[in-house]
């Protein structure tokens, strides 16, 4: 009985443990063009932070490295190379805190998002100091 009482008191901390957001994938649209640009893929740590990284690119020609990178991403391959980090939830279906390298200019920005549309799409917001300064992008996720 005690084992079936701890199980019931354990249950909820284990599933808001797991953040949603994590392990999920989602496409990018290219804010000039409106083309899908890449795959982008979620994984939560250990301590909740949520990072995300380009699974594929989509766009021909621009697969190889990120030119415009600084840094420890200069010349760093597109692929697998982590552009969001220290996303954290902080309401239902909110995140903020997080930082966002933008691969076209090799600048990164502060990063807030929330998901919409019943999981199915993510808008995040990338800025430089306050939020009020910085632009929307709107991803799409992938079943």
């Amino acid at each position: 009985m005690k084992i079936i009482l701890l199980f019931i008191f354990l249950l909820p901390s284990l599933a808001y443990a797991i953040d949603p957001l994590g392990g999920t994938n989602w496409k990018t649209i290219d804010d000039k063009t409106n083309q899908v640009t890449a795959i982008i893929q979620f994984n939560e740590d250990k301590n909740g932070n949520l990072t995300a990284k380009i699974k594929k690119v989509l766009v021909p020609g621009e697969e190889d490295i990120c030119k415009s990178c600084i840094g420890e991403f200069k010349n760093k391959s597109l692929k697998d190379l982590v552009i969001v980090t220290g996303l954290k939830k902080v309401r239902e279906n909110e995140y903020e805190n997080g930082k966002i390298l933008d691969p076209d200019t090799g600048k990164i920005y502060k990063f807030n998002a929330r998901i919409e549309n019943n999981g199915k799409k993510l808008v995040g917001r990338g800025y430089l100091g306050l939020s009020l300064i910085g632009r929307n992008q709107i991803w799409y996720r992938i079943n």
